[in-house]
């Protein structure tokens, strides 16, 4: 069974339950995970002027400071980050490699003037945190509906996807898995 290890990142309390996350990944893809004792430093990816954490700089962090030797790193962080030549992403991983990383920034319902809601939160970070695992497998994003690796710009579209993938897809895992 592949390993993966979620960490979670910037010294900023966690505003998600892991063991809830850990929960949801395991039902929908054959992982085991594995929650870090210790935030991450990400300071060194903080954009001031932008006042966003760059996830390409995250990702690097995520291979060469984690002490972790599990197949598969997945940081989670509550701040925003960004790739230089888009406004935010939710996230991002490398593609057949080793490290993913989101942020719970833009899945709040309050970013958007909405009402809380912790069970909307937590259905969009797993839905997330699979959809970058996916990448880290090899997965591109789909164009099949419904399915996790379908793209998302907006939060609407990850609310829209199911949390789980579809048949080619999960094909895809089991052959990788």
């Amino acid at each position: 069974m592949r390993e993966v290890t979620v960490i979670p990142l910037g010294s900023h309390p966690r505003d998600v339950e892991l063991e809830q996350l850990k929960t949801g990944i395991e039902r929908v893809i054959s992982v085991e995970i594995t929650i870090a004792p210790r935030p991450l430093d990400i300071d060194g990816a903080l954009d001031v002027s932008r006042k966003q954490y760059h996830s390409t700089s995250i990702l690097a962090t995520l291979l060469q400071q984690s002490d972790v030797q599990t197949e598969r790193v997945l940081g989670i962080t509550p701040f925003d980050l960004f790739v230089p030549v888009l406004t935010f992403v939710f996230g991002q991983a490398q593609l057949n490699d080793r490290a993913a990383v989101f942020s719970t920034f833009r899945l709040h319902n309050e970013f958007y003037g909405l009402p809380r809601s912790g069970e909307l939160l937590m259905g969009r970070c797993i839905k997330e945190a699979l959809h970058e695992l996916g990448h880290t497998f090899g997965l591109r994003h789909c164009i099949t509906q419904p399915c996790v690796m379908n793209s998302s710009t907006y939060v609407e579209d990850i609310d829209l996807k199911p949390a789980d993938f579809c048949l080619p897809c999960r094909e895809h895992l089991g052959v990788v898995l």
